[in-house]
């Protein structure tokens, strides 16, 4: 079971993953490339790298923002939706060309996420701004009505 699936809170739900474009799979591709000339030594960095890739978990609920890293262990930046200030879109003119860039977060005080490397990026960036105005809707209909 995936990161994002085991630390669901009760009533959350998973609006977007993330998925890697495939230039962020460069490293991969270049021990693959290696393995015939190094005789198969290559194939145990490949190795490495496609366990790094699958590890990495990245999506947006109807609550917070998640990013998980790590083999063995577990690095996560998670941001929640009521804290998000800014949400930029970050694409070079080969981003652009290839379809990549980065999702860049910020939130209140000096915390920043950044998702790199997407593919679709405007997707996910429309799917986190989708969210927000979700959540800020929700909460919004919860308070209270003022009194006159």
């Amino acid at each position: 079971m995936s990161y994002l699936d085991e630390s669901l809170a009760p009533g959350e739900a998973i609006v977007a993953r993330f998925e890697l474009h495939w230039t962020a799979k460069w490293r991969l591709i270049v021990f693959l490339l290696l393995a015939v000339p190094t005789l198969g030594l290559a194939l145990i960095a490949a190795l490495y790298e496609w366990i790094r890739l699958r590890s990495i978990e990245q999506g947006v609920t109807n609550r917070r923002v998640v990013r998980k890293t790590g083999i063995v262990s577990r690095i996560t930046d998670e941001l929640r939706l009521a804290s998000i200030e800014t949400i930029d879109l970050r694409q070079s003119a080969w981003g652009r060309l290839l379809g990549y860039g980065d999702v860049v977060l910020t939130g209140r005080g000096e915390s920043a996420m950044v998702f790199a490397r997407l593919a679709a990026p405007i997707d996910a960036k429309r799917a986190i701004e989708g969210a927000y105005a979700a959540h800020v809707e929700d909460t919004r209909a919860r308070q209270p009505a003022a009194s006159p």
